[in-house]
Formats: C-alpha cells, structure tokens, sequence
C-alpha cells in the first residue's frame, strides 16, 4: 500500500519540483509582505497596526487550516485537494493584488492563508511518500531547502518588486507559478488509498469550529498582544479566556469523538511528540532571528529593504549547501540526537556572536560569517528535527505527524516574534530610563556635549534657542538608539541560552530498535 505512491526517476524527479514550488508559495508569500507594509499603509491609507493585520489574517488562516490538511485529503483526494489549495491560494493572490481598501486586503489574506496552509504540509507528505524509506532523509533534505530558503527569500525580492514596481506584485508574481503548479499537480501527484470519505453527517464539524476559535484566538492573542498592552486590553482576556476554553473542550472533542478530525493519538508515538517541541523552537529560532537581523539593519542601521533581505542570502545558500550533506550522514545512519545537538551549539555561538557584535553602526562584513554561522546551525537542525518526529510513523500518520510539526512551527514562530517585540519595548523602555539617569545636567561631559551639537547647528544657520532644543533632541535620539541596542544585544543573548538549555534534553532521546520508546515526556514537566 505505500509502495504504490512511491515514485522513480523523471515523474520523482517532477513531483518533487512540483512540492517545493508550492512549498515556496507559501513560505515566501508569509515572509515578502513584511517589506512591503509601509507602501500598503500609504496605499490603502491604513494605520500601522491595521496594517499589521495583513500578516496577522495570513498566519491565523494557516494555522486553522495546518492540522486539518490530513483529514482534508483524505475526504477529497489528496490531489484534488492539493490541487484545489493551489487554486485558492492564487485565485486570491490576484485579489490581494486588486483590493481597495485594507479590510479587504485582510480578508482576501485570511483566505489565501486558508489556501496556502495546505501547500506547506501536503508537500511535505507527498515528497516523503514519494521516496523509498531509506532515502527519507534526502527527502526532508530536499524539502528542507525550500522551507528554510523561503523565508530568506521572501524579503529581498519583496524589497526588489517594491523598489522596482508597486506592491500588488509581491501577490501577482503568485500566479504563473500558481497556474504551473497546479496542472503539475493534476497530471503527477497521486492519491493514496488508505482513506474512505466520510459522509456530512459524521464530519466533526464541532471539531472544526474549536480549532478554529483556539488556533484564531492563540494567533491573535500573540500577533496582537505587544501593540494592546497584553491583558491590559478587554479583546485580549476574552480572547484568552476563549482561546484555553477552546482548548480544552477541542481536546475532549478529538479523543471521544469517532472520527476526529485531527488525529490526536498519533501523539502517543514518543519520537513525534519531541520533534513537535523541537519543532516549536525551531520555529522560535528561525522566524525569530529571520524578524530581528532585518528589523535592527533596517531601524538602526537605517538600511533599505533590498539591502536588509540581501544580507541573509548567504546564510540561506549555506543552509542550502548543507541540506544534501546533512540527509547523506542520516542515511549512513548518524544519530538524529547528535546532530540537532551540534546544531543547537551551533546556533547559541551565532546569537552570542550577535550579542558580541551590535553598536549603533555595526559595519556590512560584521554580519558576513555571523550569518553563515546562523545558516550551518539552521541545517543541522532542520532535517534532523524533521525525520526524526516522522521517522517512527506509518502511512497515514505521516500526514497527521507532518500536520503537527509544520503547525508548531508556524507557533512558534509567532510566539517567538511576539516575544521578541514586547521584550524589545520592554528592554528598550528600562535601558533608556538606566541611561538617561546617567546623564547629569552638571556633568562637563554632557555639558560639552551639548554644547558642540548646540555649536554645530547653529553652524548650520538656526538661531541659539532654537539650536539648543535641537542639540537636546540629537542627544535624546542618540540614548533612545543606544538603548535600543543594548535591547537587541539582550533578544541575542537569551535566545542563544534558551538554544543551549535545550541541548541535554536532545540527547535524553533514547533511541531503542522497533517501536521506538522515548523518555522524554517525564524529563519536560
């Protein structure tokens, strides 16, 4: 029954082309818009944080649609549902690109992320179920290289398609590859057999609607949380309140009804239920320190968009570069544990390089090896991550496993840029009241200080009082930045030491032969 799906030579060759196509989709379409937001917000005459929507609707319709990507094809066809997402997601990336007004814009987002949640994990089923079981590895590998390029791609060609163009393109550029993507889809992908529909009525439709309200709510609650003041804001407690009832009434759903629609029991497989934690810090990591270099070269450094997405390029080739090495060692058969741990070290000697290197202007090449350093660490733990949560499963439960893994990793990359930010804000405010107590109104240092800045102005032909208001302003921008900085320094060094406490508890995972049995449950309370 699963041989049948696998594939060999040319058609393999295709379908696998066919996957990451789409995989990119979706990758870089959740990552190109984050360059674009201030045209839109002109464009559309949007508010900063309505215009934050457009990446919060897109992660909200991804992450209710993730865990229901199993279920899905199994009710229609794994390629009619396939193909349909495809469909979807460029039927409305044509809107996106046409919509007038923001609320729009964010609707027609919320359905192109319903679209393209499918692309992410369905792509991930059919390259691992299209290769033979000892070649996996190479397949995660090869999958791996779009998810991890995606995100890197994502904002250099957003920055060159805004520079160059106007932002309806970063949506347009969707619907070639979209059109290819599908009749690819249509004339390749195959479906497995190992399904039965359901009829209407034994749909768990309740299921649905609580994942819906906890995932929406989860994704809402972390988007949203750092520009409300947390729980200062009545739409954020209501929203906890739903999102931990949801939960728990989603939970009882899914393990008493007879046909869940996310199949929680594939959990009890140990090595699934680590690689779905792993998976969260992955998702912590990469979109975390995907969010923060562009944002500190960009606000800080004042760089341009194009510039900012340009510097993580090599680090995205390294990773790429190290994706086929890294699936030829599992296949030889190194241990999965070793490697993500070398990858963990990896990625805490980048972050304590981060912290090493930050000032208000920190050169180009300063970055150069750190990001390289960055990419090699990302490697390491990608593939490994991934096949070791799927390594244990069996035909249908691939697709459940997968849901799981891509659908903890899109949380943790939100939880992870929301902590980033409100730890930001939070430092930056602290730093800048530490700061601005040391600068003492009779100290000859600020006094000179000021004094020059006070001269060069007026040098500049503004009058005394006039001069000296700018003097004061210069010097309240010049703590401002360094506090920021010193809050960016601090976002390096702890995510570093949250990669490195995770080290022992990687190498716990005891490997036993047959049905393997993983400890690790006991060790994460």
């Amino acid at each position: 029954m699963e041989d049948s799906l696998v594939e060999y030579g040319f058609r393999r060759g295709i379908i696998t082309i066919t996957a990451i196509l789409c995989a990119l989709l979706e990758i870089v379409d959740s990552t190109i818009v984050n360059v674009a937001l201030n045209d839109m917000k002109g464009n559309l005459g949007a508010t900063l944080s309505e215009v934050g929507w457009v990446i919060t609707a897109y992660a909200i319709g991804n992450v209710i649609i993730v865990p229901m990507t199993s279920w899905l094809s199994a009710q229609f066809g794994r390629r009619n549902y396939f193909a349909a997402s495809i469909i979807i997601f460029t039927v409305f990336s044509f809107l996106c690109g046409n919509a007038s007004n923001i609320w729009e814009l964010v609707f027609f987002r919320l359905c192109q992320g319903i679209g393209g949640g499918a692309l992410l994990v369905t792509s991930q089923t059919i390259i691992t179920e299209s290769y033979p079981l000892e070649k996996r590895s190479m397949a995660q590998a090869i999958y791996g290289l779009g998810v991890i390029i995606g995100p890197t791609l994502g904002p250099p060609l957003g920055g060159y398609i805004v520079d160059n163009y106007s932002w309806p393109y970063i949506f347009y550029i969707n619907i070639p590859i979209g059109i290819a993507a599908t009749l690819m889809t249509l004339q390749f992908v195959k479906s497995p057999k190992y399904a039965e529909k359901r009829s209407a009525s034994q749909v768990d439709w309740l299921g649905i609607v609580l994942l819906a309200i906890t995932v929406g709510s989860l994704q809402y609650i972390l988007e949203k949380g750092h520009e409300d003041d947390w729980f200062e804001s009545q739409t954020i407690v209501i929203l906890t309140i739903s999102a931990v009832v949801g939960f728990v009434l989603f939970l009882w759903r899914e393990l008493t009804f007879k046909f869940p629609i996310v199949e929680l029991r594939v959990l009890k497989n140990g090595n699934l239920r680590i690689g779905t934690l792993m998976s969260f810090i992955l998702g912590f990591g990469l979109y975390g320190s995907t969010f923060i270099v562009p944002l500190y070269t960009q606000s800080i450094l004042g760089w341009t968009a194009l510039q900012a997405g340009a510097l993580m390029i090599p680090a995205a080739l390294t990773t790429a570069f190290m994706m086929p090495i890294i699936g030829r060692l599992l296949t030889k058969g190194v241990k999965q544990q070793l490697l993500v741990a070398l990858g963990l070290l990896i990625f805490f000697i980048y972050s304590f390089w981060g912290y090493k290197i930050l000032t208000p202007d920190t050169g180009k090449d300063a970055f150069f090896w750190m990001l390289i350093v960055r990419g090699m660490g990302l490697g390491l733990l990608f593939i490994p991550i991934t096949s070791l949560s799927l390594s244990t499963l069996k035909g249908q439960e691939i697709g459940q496993g997968a849901a799981f893994t891509g659908m903890m990793r899109q949380l943790g990359g939100s939880f992870g840029i929301a902590a980033i930010t409100t730890f930001i804000a939070n430092r930056t405010m602290l730093f800048r009241n530490d700061l601005v107590g040391k600068l003492d109104v009779n100290s000859l240092d600020v006094q000179q200080r000021v004094a020059a800045l006070k001269a060069g102005f007026m040098a500049k032909g503004m009058t005394p009082d006039v001069a000296l208001q700018s003097a004061y302003k210069s010097l309240d921008y010049a703590v401002t930045k360094q506090a920021t900085v010193l809050s960016y320094m601090d976002v390096f060094l702890y995510l570093g030491l949250v990669f490195l406490v995770c080290i022992p508890f990687v190498l716990l995972v005891r490997e036993k032969k047959g049905g393997a049995k993983v400890d690790l449950s006991e060790a994460m309370h």
